[in-house]
């Protein structure tokens, strides 16, 4: 059973390992055969090394200049739902608010992850003719 203070922890983990040199810190946070996905509609990655690699693709380097702000939404069981919004500094200046979908194994760490990454301007529903 996972509570808030659970999600909490891990959160905070994850924002230190975004921010670590290199990817050494995502043992502490996944499994080893975890699962992560960037989006409901993506590609999973399975297993730390997919994992380490996707970090290694999606990330600038541990210096990029951001805030992370969270918010647990939910837990029931295994599972936390939390809210989090990522706002980067200028010159980019990019902002998202995602969801995140935490399943926990039983020593704690993440064995499935799932966001559903949302930024200003992103159309609500598929243009028409692709619906």
């Amino acid at each position: 059973m996972a509570t808030r203070a659970d999600a909490d922890a891990w959160v905070a983990g994850y924002e230190r390992a975004w921010r670590s040199s290199g990817t050494a810190l995502l043992g502490d946070l996944f499994t080893e055969d975890a699962s992560y996905r960037m989006s409901p509609f993506e590609e999973t990655a399975a297993g730390l090394a997919e994992i380490a690699e996707l970090w290694k693709r999606e990330r600038e380097s541990p210096d990029e200049q951001f805030e992370l702000a969270h918010e647990v939404v939910a837990v029931e069981g295994d599972v936390a739902v939390v809210r989090a919004e990522v706002k980067y500094r200028p010159p980019g200046g990019s902002r998202y608010r995602d969801l995140w979908i935490i399943r926990f194994a039983a020593d704690g760490r993440c064995r499935q992850f799932e966001e559903w990454p949302f930024w200003p301007g992103q159309p609500i529903t598929a243009p028409k003719g692709e619906r």
